[in-house]
């Protein structure tokens, strides 16, 4: 991967944590304010939900750049990206559920059965995701043996030299 797509990655997630940054201490604050005739747990619950949501958001990006930066270093294929990979995975996890979550709340009230029927597709759809990144870190498990065999016949290689 060039430095130019690391470096315009690097930037959409740097302006995507802002924009996160915003809907956290903007965003949440006034949908605090609008649910003001909602019973309070309902209401606690809902912003809440939201929080869990954009920070999941946020780690996910987190651990993107830090992936970045070790696929610029030439350092992606070890054992230090599988614990970003396995956050990315908890991450996309814990959205998914508060998705699912976020469509029981809203299930007995007045919420139009359409709008429950598309959040718990959205929560099926994430949870997808969260199984693509499974597949990738399968993947990333053998391109790192192979990586490993590699550098063992390499060694072998200049012994032999």
């Amino acid at each position: 991967m060039g430095t130019v797509t690391i470096f315009v990655l690097k930037a959409v997630i740097a302006v995507s944590l802002l924009g996160s940054l915003a809907v956290q201490l903007l965003l949440l604050p006034l949908a605090w304010a609008d649910l003001a005739g909602v019973p309070t747990p309902a209401r606690v619950a809902l912003v809440a939900l939201a929080a869990i949501f954009v920070l999941t958001l946020q780690v996910s990006a987190i651990s993107i750049w830090r992936l970045l930066t070790m696929v610029r270093r030439g350092s992606v294929f070890s054992a230090g990206a599988f614990r970003y990979v396995d956050t990315i995975i908890g991450a996309i996890s814990v959205a998914s559920l508060t998705i699912l979550t976020l469509a029981i709340l809203l299930a007995p009230g007045p919420a139009a059965p359409g709008l429950i029927g598309l959040l718990c597709g959205a929560a099926l759809v994430t949870a997808g995701g969260a199984l693509l990144m499974v597949v990738m870190r399968m993947l990333l498990r053998l391109a790192t043996r192979r990586e490993a065999e590699a550098e063992a016949l390499r060694g072998e290689l200049g012994e032999v030299i």
